[in-house]
């Protein structure tokens, strides 16, 4: 299967990958976390909705994944580390959702100015304007960028910080913003703006080191993780009234919960992550993501591991009859060197049971290649008009490789597992153990 789609997205998205690949549209499945799981072992690529995580564990029960894509903002449910080294992509649009998002900030902004009172020089207790404002953006991402055109609009003054931009990189003077230090710019905004993409390295990035030196009265929305935020440092300095007001779009579960330090802060605004989600923004992230996938799934129409080519010609895996594809090991992927593409720990064999070598080889395993490619169907923009046939069977084995040397011995040397420890993925009937 090509695409496995979990998330709901429009019915033209639908069809046009379903006119390009082969497509299981289950949004149902985002209430089964076991039937998705059990869903993936044939997936090379899947839209995942928010409520389901993909981590280590869940990777290995997808042998051939390429792809993840998701539509919906953030990726805390992905385990992007666990994906890389899998080699799954994880595909989501980097601006399909920048208007939405800064539009929200500013309806943030002009809510928090005007709801929260401050102390005028006369005394009154009065709402503040935007127009004017010194405006700190903490994060110059591209919903950053929208924000910055939207704030000069209403004649606001912006500054910004981001810690993997230099001073004197060319951005600021692109975007007219003027770089500052995070603890200058949060000693001098009137309001701070938090859009900065989440990494563990600035996990409490705001906390006691730079919060208590806020500009008196300041207000915050962040539409970025709350992890970025101390919840301890972010309590003392609302409660003192030093930040007069704190808008979170997203919140890790629990942060509420009774006895912690942001419970009953009536100044603190939360809203469940909707910065990003409107009915545009959705329109434009799933055809990012839907078009981003036909071109990975495009690539190569032929089910396929990390430096792993097809062989041929023995006994049980004969691709002539089965169009089965018998593969080299998988603990065999450290340890495998190439010329001209070509393993050398891989071995192919004639009728007769001779190896073959050299052109022979090479022949034999552009053969090879071939029968997958009819067995498997070409999934790419040329198959628009009917859907590749249905996969057939397809297995990992270690029987392969031990048949280039002399002895068994030989290669597990090399690192190749023993047949009863390699996983068998049949695509008819899904991972199965010898």
């Amino acid at each position: 299967m090509d695409i496995l789609i979990v998330e709901p997205i429009e019915d033209d998205i639908v069809r046009w990958l379903e006119a390009r690949h082969t497509v299981r549209y289950e949004p149902e499945m985002a209430r089964d976390p076991r039937a998705f799981r059990q869903a993936l072992y044939n997936v090379r690529s899947l839209i995942l909705p928010p409520s389901l995580s993909l981590d280590a564990q869940t990777l290995h029960s997808a042998p051939v994944l390429r792809a993840v894509g998701r539509v919906s903002a953030g990726a805390e449910n992905i385990d992007v580390d666990a994906c890389a080294k899998a080699g799954v992509e994880v595909v989501r649009s980097s601006i399909a959702t920048a208007q939405a998002e800064a539009e929200f900030v500013i309806g943030a902004m002009l809510s928090l100015l005007r709801r929260v009172p401050v102390q005028g020089s006369d005394g009154m207790r009065v709402g503040r304007e935007l127009g004017g404002a010194q405006v700190g953006l903490i994060g110059m991402t591209p919903a950053a960028r929208a924000l910055n055109r939207l704030l000069v609009s209403f004649g606001a003054r912006v500054l910004g910080y981001d810690p993997s931009l230099h001073a004197n990189d060319g951005v600021w003077e692109r975007w007219n913003v003027r770089p500052l230090g995070l603890r200058e710019l949060l000693e001098t905004a009137d309001v701070v703006s938090v859009q900065l993409a989440y990494f563990s390295r600035y996990h409490g990035l705001l906390g006691e080191r730079f919060l208590p030196f806020c500009k008196i009265d300041q207000v915050i929305v962040s539409i970025s993780h709350s992890a970025l935020f101390d919840e301890m440092a972010l309590s003392k300095v609302m409660q003192s009234h030093r930040v007069a007001a704190v808008w979170l779009d997203s919140m890790e579960p629990g942060l509420l919960d009774e006895g912690r330090p942001l419970a009953d802060i009536s100044s603190l605004q939360v809203t469940p992550r909707v910065a990003s989600t409107t009915r545009e923004s959705r329109l434009r992230s799933a055809w990012s993501v839907a078009q981003r996938l036909d071109e990975l799934l495009s690539l190569s129409s032929v089910p396929s591991f990390e430096a792993h080519r097809p062989t041929s010609a023995s006994a049980n895996s004969a691709i002539s009859g089965t169009a089965s594809a018998v593969f080299m090991g998988l603990s065999a992927l450290p340890e495998m060197t190439e010329i001209d593409d070509t393993p050398q720990a891989a071995a192919m064999f004639d009728e007769n049971g001779t190896m073959l070598q050299g052109d022979a080889y090479l022949d034999a395993d552009d053969a090879a290649v071939n029968e997958l490619k009819l067995a498997y169907g070409n999934a790419g923009h040329g198959a628009a008009t009917a859907a590749p046939p249905a996969p057939r069977e397809f297995k990992l084995t270690a029987e392969v490789p031990s048949l280039g040397f002399k002895t068994s011995a030989e290669a597990q040397s090399l690192g190749f597992k023993p047949s009863a420890e390699v996983l068998e993925a049949d695509f008819a009937s899904g991972p199965v153990l010898p």
